[in-house]
């Protein structure tokens, strides 16, 4: 089990081989960042878009959440910590691709279809019932077509990504880059299980990469 000393000890290890191993790299970072891409990705620990995608500091810029759902766009007094990366990566990183990846076995989707949370106050539960009710809609649909089962929980899994693509394109500086043809959309899924990558096609459909 890994704790904060194991990751100090970490740290040790890595700053005497890899940072000096990419020293010129990590000084043209301090200058400033140009990702090519932004990922939105789940919280879950077992899922490092980095890992999986296997890249090095400063080629992505990774948002990470329970579920890895984007919100609507809204307007309030609320925080929108992902509205707020978004607008970073798009109008200031002007980075050219969004890649959403969702994933195996996530415990925001088992939340989402069970509603183990939904009438939970906020520190027991209630900001997590609130979080993952974005999906209630998906939800319901799966469930009617799914019932509860493996089934309607691969189907939510994957859903969750088609929900934030959608929710992305509410956002007024997605859909005009996207027409200008300088700002690309993709979903992704992760399959903890065997490793597999599935990518989601123009028809809709998640196939393996």
């Amino acid at each position: 089990m890994t704790d904060f000393a194991d990751l100090l000890d970490g740290y040790q290890r890595f700053r005497t081989s890899e940072y000096r191993r990419h020293r010129d790299r990590w000084a043209e970072l301090s200058e400033g960042q140009n990702p090519r891409v932004m990922v939105i990705a789940c919280s879950d620990s077992r899922v490092d878009p980095a890992q999986i995608f296997d890249t090095t500091p400063g080629e992505i810029f990774v948002v990470r959440n329970v579920a890895n759902l984007v919100p609507p766009f809204e307007l309030g007094g609320g925080r929108h910590g992902v509205s707020a990366a978004l607008e970073f990566a798009v109008t200031q990183l002007e980075v050219p691709e969004i890649v959403v990846m969702g994933h195996g076995a996530c415990g925001g989707v088992h939340a989402a279809l069970s509603r183990r949370f939904e009438h939970a106050p906020p520190g027991a539960g209630g900001f997590i019932a609130h979080w993952v009710d974005m999906l209630d809609e998906a939800r319901d649909r799966i469930v009617a077509e799914h019932g509860t089962g493996e089934e309607a929980i691969r189907a939510l899994e994957l859903e969750t990504v088609r929900v934030s693509l959608a929710n992305l394109r509410t956002f007024p500086c997605i859909p005009e880059r996207e027409a200008a043809g300088t700002l690309k959309l993709h979903g992704a899924y992760f399959a903890i299980a065997d490793g597999v990558l599935h990518v989601l096609g123009d028809d809709g459909e998640f196939a393996p990469a």
